[in-house]
């Protein structure tokens, strides 16, 4: 079941994807019109049913990891999921999905340089048993992510917007 969005729960999410350590009085003095303490009572409720959650967002540029790359693979039948839980444990690798189409799973890679990228997916992806074939695209720039990406405004229950 999904939890009900209103335009001020939308308004409280955007401003913690601007600043996660944002305070309640903060938001509540941006937004106007609401006291910290219904502030707090929208996070906790945010929280406790999963539409955010508290975390930090590496940066792999920040530690030496400039390098990001997308790799879509093609999987033996009835192995996707067992190739998709391996690639999961792959430090390296900071997504993996399960897709539709001409691949079967598509996953992010880090590296320090385009090197490291082309032993990991040539000698550790390629050799995970149930991998066919992998296809790298680099990324060379990314303009918008997930940590990013706000509530849609058509998501938003306007009835019971204050408190």
């Amino acid at each position: 079941m999904s939890h009900k969005i209103d335009p001020l729960d939308r308004a409280i999410v955007h401003l913690l994807i601007e600043d996660g350590r944002m305070s309640s009085a903060e938001i509540a003095r941006r937004i106007g019109g609401i006291s910290e303490r219904a502030v707090s009572r929208r996070i906790e409720r945010l929280l406790e049913s999963g539409v955010i959650r508290v975390s930090a967002v590496v940066n792999p540029k920040a530690i030496g990891f400039p390098v990001t790359a997308d790799v879509w693979l093609e999987i033996e039948p009835g192995r996707i999921l067992e190739v998709a839980q391996k690639m999961a444990e792959f430090e390296q690798v900071s997504y993996v999905a399960c897709s539709t189409g001409d691949r079967d799973l598509s996953i992010q890679v880090y590296a320090r340089d385009n090197e490291e990228l082309y032993r990991f997916v040539t000698e550790v992806v390629g050799n995970v048993p149930g991998v066919r074939k992998t296809s790298t695209i680099l990324v060379p720039i990314i303009l918008k992510d997930v940590y990013d990406w706000h509530i849609p405004s058509t998501v938003c229950n306007v009835e019971n917007e204050k408190g």
